[in-house]
């Protein structure tokens, strides 16, 4: 098993509410992209994370602005989390000018440096050693700067994990890496193509916390992100979190997933961690179904808003082409 947390970090009433209301972003951004491409409004690959909203909802609630993410194309929840938004993402999503990368990049290769959302990688892996980057500037220029890799199960096998690992344990670089363990490398099983039961226990190989955490459970997310956050903050090197989650969607939108057997997936579908949170917060006394109805209906707004907002912005002009590739101006 993987190690135990001590000194656990315990969430007031008011983050409990934070969290949530960035899981519900999330799953309302998930439901209405899902619908549009259905409609055939939008043509685009899409990745679903329904399901897996909690991770980056409660890491992001305790980074601040200054703080940054690398993430996967299954990565809009860790933008949408992270604040980022909306006008520009679906911009971005529909290929349309007013998009983060002038509708360049597509749902798969988003980015929004002002909100600290500074790569999207459609290469399976390649968040960590990016990150890495990042974190090691952290050092250079002595800011309390935390970088967050995020990636899948699947990654944990491939050569860039463990060069990342070695090294930001070699630099005590002040990252953390984030495995959104949902037990599906694309349309592989966890246990067909991974030679551990806890991906956690990797970390042990490379001088590092390691922890394996149920993430579907805010609780015991904020406590193991806290811990990992203040870790890096304070210069004593990274830390290694694997989430255990469940994606209810497929690899990709289309997908019948037939490798997910019913029973199992069912059993996820009924302990929908987005429901059994709100059902915490109702039974605390933290909110009211009022204030919770009203906001969700405030943050269909914002999505609507975002999405009339991405139709009616034009589509890049021809010139665009020959954009972005070298610096237009050469500094002096």
């Amino acid at each position: 098993m993987s190690q135990t947390l001590e000194n656990r970090a315990s969430p007031d009433a008011a983050t409990q509410l934070d969290i949530y209301r960035r899981m519900v972003r999330i799953e309302r951004n998930d439901e209405f992209t899902r619908t549009q491409i259905r409609r055939g409004r939008i043509t685009a690959p899409y990745y679903s994370a329904r399901g897996q909203e909690v991770i980056p909802s409660t890491l992001s609630n305790l980074m601040t602005d200054d703080d940054v993410i690398c993430t996967i194309y299954r990565g809009i929840h860790d933008m949408v989390a992270k604040g980022m938004p909306l006008r520009p993402l679906w911009a971005e999503i529909c290929g349309r000018i007013d998009g983060t990368c002038k509708g360049k990049g597509g749902p798969m290769h988003l980015t929004h440096p002002e909100t600290g959302v500074m790569v999207t990688t459609g290469i399976v892996g390649s968040s960590m050693p990016i990150a890495n980057g990042f974190a090691w500037a952290s050092l250079l220029d002595g800011s309390k700067r935390v970088t967050v890799a995020y990636f899948g199960d699947g990654a944990s096998n491939i050569g860039a994990f463990h060069e990342a690992l070695n090294l930001a344990s070699v630099w005590k670089l002040p990252v953390i890496f984030v495995c959104s363990n949902n037990g599906f490398a694309e349309h592989t099983r966890y246990e067909n193509a991974t030679s551990v039961d806890f991906i956690s226990k990797r970390a042990i190989g490379y001088g590092m916390p390691g922890y394996t955490v149920d993430g579907n459970d805010p609780l015991d997310m904020y406590a193991h992100a806290h811990a990992a956050i203040e870790r890096a903050r304070a210069g004593d090197g990274p830390t290694l979190l694997e989430c255990k989650t469940f994606r209810f969607m497929g690899h990709v939108f289309g997908d019948a997933d037939s490798y997910m057997t019913k029973e199992e997936k069912d059993a996820a579908l009924a302990k929908d961690p987005l429901v059994l949170f709100r059902q915490k917060l109702l039974d605390d006394g933290i909110a009211t179904e009022e204030q919770l109805e009203e906001m969700k209906t405030s943050i269909e707004a914002e999505v609507q808003d975002a999405i009339d907002f991405a139709f009616e912005s034009g589509y890049a002009s021809v010139d665009e082409l020959r954009r972005d590739v070298f610096a237009e101006e050469i500094p002096a």
